[in-house]
């Protein structure tokens, strides 16, 4: 029989007396300014004073998110305050899209094509707008979306053009671009019941979108990058496989399929967990890989080989989710090797935290415990699904939809 009150237990205190207290520690919170420092060393001293952008976004989400989970906090709501405040005066060019980097003080250092600065702000204002029963923020979180669903639709139009990565010799489609537009319009049709309807339409049709052009059956994969319409793109780039993204959108699909009831839906997400598994998991070192060629040829990727946390949270979710469902056994014994792997591994027993980066024979990489792209998102995510999930099936319950 799983132990599932010992690992609820573990991953709660986990959250809140390790990874949370780490970061209440550090220099995050920018005390002058307003916003969030991401980039702190092992002891939670900052070592950069640029912003990141996803992560004014990010942060708020996840101070809004345990707010709705574990109710009032006064730190969780001040620290989420100061960020909202942050991302809404200095995070918005004059054109309505978002910065990816600005300086400690808002000023803008960088800007990407893509919208991923901005799918974080819509879940931060939805995560922020529910916890905080704020109307406003709902709204905002719904205008936002509709210009991301319109550059999803219609990259090339006049409204919101986005510059071409490459020269239209050959169109390319990103399955990262469909996997943020899924996430994002779950966390709002969850925040914003009243227009449920409306985003479990955009829910279907990306769903449809990640299926009908990257969802391999032949080739047992999901595919980052495919052509236009879908076909297969012999080189480096078309043969990739993120395990990672793969995990990640085999519990967002697996999430919609019990929210619809797609049966037919459900198979396939648990097909790209099981794939992503087998050619993900490190045989020799234990852990899962960044990247993989789906056909075992080298890789562009330098740090293919290597372990990054975010993956392994991916993984983890993926897994208890999959037990959740099918009660194969499986999956909850890979849901704690996984677990046992990260807290052997990235888990910083003496300082707290995680590392984010690790060797292929698990050694660190970077000592740092924040960077640009890694903070408190992932992580608390990953932890407070797990003991929502474990909750779910101690209890006898059927998973709910969780996003």
């Amino acid at each position: 029989m799983n132990n599932l009150e010992k690992y609820r237990q573990l991953i709660r205190s986990h959250l809140l007396e390790d990874v949370m207290q780490f970061w209440q520690n550090s220099d995050l919170i920018d005390k002058v300014n307003g916003g969030y420092y991401t980039s702190v060393d092992r002891f939670g001293k900052l070592y950069n004073t640029d912003k990141s952008v996803w992560f004014q976004g990010r942060c708020l989400w996840t101070y809004s998110a345990l707010i709705n989970k574990y109710g009032y906090n006064p730190i969780w709501v001040e620290n989420a305050k100061t960020g909202k405040a942050f991302l809404e005066k200095y995070c918005t060019d004059t054109d309505e899209r978002m910065f990816f980097t600005v300086t400690k003080d808002g000023k803008p250092l960088r800007k990407r094509r893509y919208f991923f600065s901005e799918s974080f702000y819509c879940i931060a204002m939805a995560e922020y707008g529910n916890a905080m029963k704020d109307k406003e923020s709902l709204k905002k979180a719904e205008k936002c979306f509709e210009m991301m669903n319109m550059i999803y639709n219609n990259p090339d139009s006049d409204t919101y053009k986005i510059t071409p990565k490459s020269y239209p010799t050959r169109k390319e489609r990103s399955a990262a671009n469909a996997m943020v537009m899924l996430s994002t319009s779950q966390i709002l049709r969850r925040c914003i019941p009243q227009k449920a309807e409306y985003y479990s339409r955009i829910v279907k049709y990306i769903c449809n979108d990640i299926i009908k052009y990257h969802y391999k059956e032949d080739m047992k994969c999901v595919l980052e990058t495919v052509s236009d319409d879908g076909s297969f793109i012999d080189n480096p780039t078309g043969r990739t496989v993120n395990p990672g993204h793969s995990c990640e959108n085999a519990w967002f699909l697996m999430n919609e399929a019990i929210y619809s009831d797609n049966s037919d839906l459900m198979q396939k997400a648990l097909n790209i967990l099981d794939w992503s598994l087998e050619l993900g998991w490190d045989e020799k070192f234990g852990g899962i890989y960044y990247f993989r060629d789906i056909y075992n040829k080298p890789s562009d990727q330098l740090e293919w080989d290597m372990k990054l946390w975010w993956v392994h949270n991916e993984a983890m979710i993926a897994c208890l989710t999959a037990y959740g469902i099918t009660k194969q056994q499986k999956y909850f014994d890979m849901f704690e090797r996984i677990l046992q792997y990260c807290l052997q591994n990235f888990h910083d027993k003496q300082y707290g935290e995680w590392y984010g980066y690790l060797h292929r024979d698990n050694t660190v990489s970077h000592t740092q415990k924040g960077t640009l792209w890694k903070g408190p998102f992932h992580l608390p995510r990953c932890l407070m699904i797990c003991d929502t999930l474990l909750g779910n099936i101690e209890n006898g319950e059927s998973i709910k939809p969780f996003l």
